[in-house]
């Protein structure tokens, strides 16, 4: 049985002013080495207990949170009770909560190795399929403009940020609130093009400060954002159901589903418009090469318009759905996977909206497989060097040509 009598390190104290306890035992022997994780709003730690069996982990926040005893580095023989090896805890008045696992004698099953695999690949293929949302739109910009705007970022905030407002602050249904974050993402995608980026494109800026402009405002928007809405992580409604939807190993909850599907269906619409419609062509055209397509008549412009505000749409909708995979909405959640964003881009290749679907799925499946031999804190570490690896060997991306580079 666990139970508190645990103090917090120096350590913890100076990080964290909020704690989770507890002091590990079996048959009153203390339990040393056993692996606590804490999980929560976009946040998540893990100890060990030490040599007196206990542990304490420091949360940025009261919050609810999942805590989780690897049984893995329990003794042979010893299992937590009745299954209880993930239990939900949340703060009362105090700073600190003393969480409790019940120990017992028992034998331990373990998900096999193929199971485990399956189970990644469906994750992956999630994460892969919402960072493809916002990945084509960085990618179509890069394409058309020759921009890479690192305030991409917080048009995907932009979007989980609205449905926060409109579906929690403003109480209005949620699927309400979802198409009107995802209208007023278009509208800020049109928006800043009309006052930033296209009065810069007249006047003849190059490409190096027009991204410096773009680091500088995507600190400007991530820091309105902060003042705004407070640094603490929210929840969206349905963002915590339980996953009730068992397909062998794998299993879902209904939110996991309604986020493949609705990424699917986007993804399938998006690649009608590029390949069968007028504008999609033309965008195409843009993309793969500006001059010649404005020779050809085409007005580059009104392109242009059109991807920011496409961009601005789907980089609201990944938002959302970013929102509750992880789950949590924040000030910084869109400069989270920034990053990830474009290594799927370069991965891909530049300015290509199948590329950047292609990579976004590669980064996705491997961040997700890696945690079968990586630390979880390290998961993104491996998607970049995969990023480097293939860049080596074909410098314009998978599906790129060559003369983009340069």
């Amino acid at each position: 049985m666990a139970e508190d009598g645990s103090t917090p390190s120096p350590n913890s104290e100076e990080e964290f002013e909020n704690f989770f306890v507890g002091n590990v035992t079996f048959d009153d022997e203390p339990l040393e080495g056993v692996e606590i994780t804490v999980e929560g709003g976009g946040f998540e730690a893990s100890t060990e207990t030490d040599a007196d069996g206990r542990w304490t982990l420091g949360v940025p926040e009261k919050a609810e949170y999942e805590l989780t005893l690897n049984e893995d580095t329990l003794p042979e023989g010893v299992v937590v009770q009745d299954g209880q090896a993930t239990v939900t805890a949340e703060f009362g008045l105090t700073n600190r909560k003393a969480v409790n696992f019940f120990l017992g004698e028992g034998t331990r099953t373990t998900t096999d190795i193929g199971a485990q695999v399956l189970i990644r690949v469906v994750n992956g293929l999630n994460f892969g399929l919402l960072l493809a949302l916002a990945a084509i739109g960085l990618s179509l910009i890069f394409g058309t403009t020759g921009l890479s705007n690192f305030a991409h970022a917080e048009m995907v905030t932009f979007g989980a940020l609205m449905v926060l407002t409109f579906g929690v602050d403003l109480a209005l249904p949620i699927w309400l609130a979802i198409a009107i974050a995802i209208v007023l993402s278009a509208g800020l995608g049109y928006t800043l093009d009309a006052t930033i980026w296209k009065p810069l494109r007249r006047r003849g800026v190059a490409l190096i400060p027009l991204m410096i402009v773009s680091i500088g405002l995507s600190l400007a928007l991530r820091y309105t954002y902060q003042f705004f809405y407070g640094g603490a992580t929210r929840q969206l409604p349905g963002a915590t159901l339980p996953s009730d939807i068992r397909i062998g190993p794998i299993t879902l909850s209904w939110i996991d589903v309604a986020s493949m599907a609705t990424s699917v269906v986007v993804l399938l619409a998006f690649a009608f418009f590029l390949l069968r419609t007028r504008i999609g062509k033309a965008t195409r055209a843009v993309s793969d090469n500006p001059s010649l397509a404005a020779a050809s008549g085409i007005d580059v412009d009104r392109v242009i318009r059109i991807v920011w505000i496409a961009g601005g749409a789907l980089a609201g909708l990944s938002g959302i759905l970013w929102a509750y995979f992880r789950p949590g909405v924040s000030w910084d959640m869109g400069f989270q996977i920034l990053l990830l964003i474009f290594a799927a881009v370069t991965l891909g290749g530049l300015g290509t909206a199948f590329g950047a679907l292609v990579g976004s799925l590669i980064v996705g499946l491997f961040i997700e497989l890696s945690t079968l031999w990586l630390p979880s804190d390290m998961k993104y570490v491996g998607a970049l060097v995969v990023l480097i690896l293939v860049l080596l060997f074909r410098p314009q991306g998978i599906l790129g040509r060559r003369e983009r580079i340069g």
